[in-house]
C-alpha cells in the first residue's frame, strides 16, 4: 500500500475545483495520517455546529446529518472506495480506514455523537446497510451483516441482521430494559452486507515490526525462533467481535511475519514423515505458550487469530487452534475439523493412514492432535480423558481443494 496517498490528493483537490464556496458555517481542514503503513493526506470541509445534548437530541442529530449530506462529501466518499479497491481491503479494513479518517477532522473524544455520526454516514454512502439508534442520550451504531456474530447485540430490520459496531464505547446498557429508536435520516444507495471476514493484512512498514523470541522443546532438542511481529494487529482486531471459526481461523500473517516463521518452521519439519511434523506443530502451539483464559487476560470472551496468537504470551484452547490449524493448512494443507466442547476446543487431522483412536465425520476418519497443554502428554490421536464421553460440535470442517 505504498504511496496510496496521492490517489486521495488528487480526489480531494478534484472536490475544491468543482464545487461553489461554502458560507462561514463550514471550515476546511487539512489532515494527514499513517494508515499502517501508508501516508493519508486530505483537506475536507465540515460544518463548525456540533451535536448537542441540551436540545432535542434526535433533532440535533438529524439536523447534522442534513449539513453534512449538503456539503461536498462524494468525493471524499469516492477517494476512500478508490483505496479500498485498489488495495482490496476487506469491510473490517475499509471500516478502520473510515474510523482513522474520521478522528483526523473529527475527534472521538470531542464530539462522540458527531464522530458516530461520520461513520454511519461514509459506510451509508459507501453502500452498505447502516443504522442509528437512540436512547437516553445514547447513539448506538449498526452495521448489516449476514454472518453471525457472538457477542454484540443486534436486531432484524427488514428480514435484515443489524450489529452494533459501537457497543464496546457503552459499558453498562440494559438493552431489554432501554428502548432505543432508530433514526429515520437515509436509506443506504445499494445492499452490501458488511463482512467480518480478513482475508488479508496491511502491507506494513518492516520497521514497525518487533522482534520476538519463541521457544519450544521437542523430545529433548530446544528450538527457537526469532518471529517479527507487529504490535498494530492489536489495534486492527481490537474490538474485533466474536465471530464463526472460520472467519478467524483463516485470518492470515502479515508479509513479515509468514517470512519469519513459516519458513523456518518448514525447514525444521523437512526430513520428518507428515505426522511426525504436524506433531512437530501441534507441540509447537502447546508448548510455546503460556495459557491464560480470556477472562482473566481480556475480562471477556475473545477469540485471536493466528498471528494474535504469536504476538499475545497468553493463549487458550481457541487461539491455539486457530494457530496450528493455520499452520497444518498452511504447510501441509491436510483436511481438518475443529470440535467444539463445552468448555473447550480442538483440532483433528485426517492423515492417509488412521493415527489413534479415528474421529468420524462425513465418512472420513481424523485423528485428535491436541495444541493446548494438558495434564499429560497427548500424541497425536489420542484425546483429553475427561471428554471421551462428552458431546461436541463440528464448528468448522475443512477440505482442501489442492494439496500441496
Amino acid at each position: 500500500m505504498k504511496n496510496s496517498h496521492i490517489i486521495l490528493v488528487l480526489v480531494f483537490l478534484l472536490q475544491h475545483s468543482t464545487v461553489v464556496l461554502y458560507s462561514q458555517s463550514y471550515i476546511q481542514k487539512g489532515v494527514n495520517f499513517d494508515f499502517f503503513g501508508d501516508s493519508i493526506t486530505l483537506q475536507i470541509q465540515v460544518p463548525v455546529t456540533a451535536i448537542s445534548k441540551n436540545t432535542n437530541y434526535e433533532k440535533s442529530i438529524k439536523g447534522y446529518f442534513d449539513d453534512i449530506n449538503a456539503t461536498a462529501f462524494n468525493p471524499v466518499t469516492d477517494a476512500l472506495l478508490a483505496y479500498r479497491e485498489q488495495y482490496k481491503l476487506d469491510d473490517w479494513l475499509y471500516y478502520q480506514l473510515i474510523r482513522k479518517t474520521v478522528q483526523q477532522f473529527s475527534p472521538k473524544a470531542e464530539n462522540y455523537e458527531r464522530y458516530t455520526v461520520y461513520k454511519w454516514f461514509f459506510l451509508i454512502k459507501s453502500g452498505y446497510g447502516a443504522t442509528l439508534k437512540t436512547s437516553n442520550g445514547r447513539l448506538l451504531f449498526y452495521i448489516q451483516t449476514n454472518e453471525e456474530i457472538f457477542n454484540l447485540p443486534y436486531y432484524m430490520r427488514n428480514g435484515r441482521q443489524y450489529v452494533c459496531l459501537n457497543y464496546h464505547d457503552y459499558k453498562l446498557i440494559d438493552l431489554e430494559k432501554e428502548i432505543y429508536t432508530e433514526l429515520n435520516l437515509a436509506e443506504p444507495r445499494e445492499s452490501r452486507a458488511f463482512t467480518y471476514k480478513v482475508t488479508q493484512l496491511p502491507a506494513f512498514k518492516p520497521a514497525d515490526y518487533i522482534e520476538k523470541v519463541i521457544g519450544f522443546n521437542y523430545y529433548q532438542n530446544d528450538y527457537t525462533f526469532k518471529v517479527k511481529l507487529n504490535p498494530q494487529i492489536k489495534t486492527i482486531f481490537a474490538n474485533y467481535p466474536v465471530v464463526n471459526y472460520d472467519c478467524y481461523f483463516n485470518i492470515p500473517l502479515s508479509k513479515e511475519t509468514y517470512q519469519s516463521i513459516i519458513p523456518v518452521l518448514k525447514k525444521n519439519i523437512y526430513s520428518m514423515s507428515v505426522k511426525n511434523g504436524v506433531d512437530y506443530l501441534m507441540r509447537f502451539t502447546r508448548y510455546a505458550f503460556l495459557f491464560e483464559t480470556d477472562t482473566k487476560q481480556f475480562g471477556q470472551e475473545k477469540r485471536l487469530s493466528p498471528e494474535q496468537t504469536l504476538l499475545y504470551d497468553k493463549s487458550d484452547c481457541e487461539d491455539r487452534a486457530s494457530l496450528f490449524f493455520y499452520l497444518v493448512k498452511e504447510i501441509y494443507n491436510l483436511p481438518m475439523i475443529v470440535m467444539a466442547y463445552p468448555n473447550h476446543v480442538t483440532v483433528a487431522v485426517a492423515f492417509d493412514k488412521p493415527v489413534g483412536a479415528p474421529i468420524m465425520y462425513n465418512g472420513n476418519r481424523y485423528a485428535v492432535c491436541e495444541p493446548s497443554p494438558q495434564k499429560i502428554d497427548l500424541k497425536i490421536g489420542k484425546m483429553i480423558p475427561a471428554l471421551k464421553h462428552v458431546e461436541y460440535e463440528v464448528v468448522y470442517a475443512y477440505q482442501p481443494i489442492n494439496k500441496h
